[in-house]
């Protein structure tokens, strides 16, 4: 391989990334990595080869399936990345794809890295079950069209008014926030919002109100979990998605494993920290799907970001770096 002068920055995709047989291309195509399915495998007690051959849809829309298999896809591209010699400049995770940063970051072992999302996943089901299923349960809805701050000014605006247990869960865009909450909050917002200038208000097809405190409790079952796993400081910038900025110890790291459940994701202040950072050639939507992509590009950055979540697409990627680099040398 060439080497690049212009690095790039891995963003790994979270929960809704997933989709049935994500990640088996690295396991029939790059062998060597398949004991990151065994060790997915041993954290969940269930053979991930298998589920991510023979799952549907539906079952993987559940936290407690998603979280592992949307990391071991994660963590499955990065090492594809580094066994053809490519590795970050830097990392920042949607939400549960923090952790396959982590990890990247050098701040946890994919061994813990595993234990941890799979108690997590597990921790956050049984909050989603206890808030119960439906159109009018508890859940997430996308806000089109508002900017973060519009949304949370509205929102405390509105707490005068009785609207309570509706708060923002993800500042994803300049374009679109997710907000959590009862699904009597969710109701009552959505005319809110498409009168106060909202393009459109989407129920998102997710178990439970996710970064909200309405999963309190599964922070406080996850959280002996956590404590008895070893953060290391990070090696290489890595963003936070409940600062919005870099880690600096690995005792912050871990302390937003257990905020980020019941706080926002600033993941727009997380891609203005990243376009910040200088000499960077792009960043690489590591992991499944293409939503990262969409919104990096409404962020408004001028640099790149280029799929890298599948054997083929890394293949594609480096094979243009390789000719890139050669044309210039």
């Amino acid at each position: 391989m060439p080497r690049f002068t212009k690095p790039f920055v891995f963003l790994f995709p979270g929960q809704g990334a997933q989709y049935p047989g994500m990640a088996l291309d690295f396991w029939e195509q790059a062998p060597e990595l398949r004991h990151l399915f065994e060790l997915a495998s041993d954290s969940t007690g269930q053979d991930m080869h298998d589920l991510l051959l023979n799952a549907d849809g539906e079952t993987l829309k559940r936290t407690d399936v998603s979280q592992p298999a949307i990391t071991l896809a994660n963590l499955s591209a990065a090492a594809y990345l580094a066994q053809q010699g490519f590795r970050a400049a830097g990392v920042a995770g949607f939400s549960l794809g923090e952790y396959a940063a982590l990890v990247s970051a050098g701040v946890l072992s994919p061994e813990d890295c595993f234990r941890l999302v799979s108690a997590r996943g597990k921790a956050m089901q049984e909050s989603a079950d206890r808030l119960g299923r439906g159109a009018g349960a508890a859940g997430m809805a996308a806000v089109i069209g508002l900017a973060p701050f519009q949304v949370a000014s509205l929102i405390a605006a509105w707490k005068d008014e009785g609207v309570s247990d509706l708060y923002v869960a993800n500042s994803n865009s300049p374009k679109q926030t997710v907000v959590a909450g009862t699904g009597e909050a969710l109701a009552k917002g959505a005319g809110r919002f498409k009168a106060a200038g909202a393009k459109g208000f989407i129920r998102l097809a997710v178990a439970g109100p996710f970064h909200s405190p309405l999963i309190k409790d599964a922070a406080e079952r996850f959280q002996p979990v956590l404590e008895s796993v070893a953060f290391r400081d990070p090696r290489i910038p890595c963003y936070s998605n409940v600062s919005g900025t870099v880690l600096r110890t690995g005792a912050q790291a871990k302390q937003g494993a257990l905020e980020q459940i019941t706080k926002p994701v600033r993941w727009l202040d997380e891609e203005q920290a990243i376009a910040a950072q200088k000499g960077l050639a792009g960043v690489l939507e590591t992991g499944p799907g293409t939503v990262l992509t969409g919104l990096w590009k409404e962020a408004g950055s001028p640099l790149p970001c280029l799929s890298a979540g599948t054997v083929a697409g890394i293949d594609a990627f480096l094979e243009t770096l390789s000719k890139r680099a050669s044309a210039c040398s």
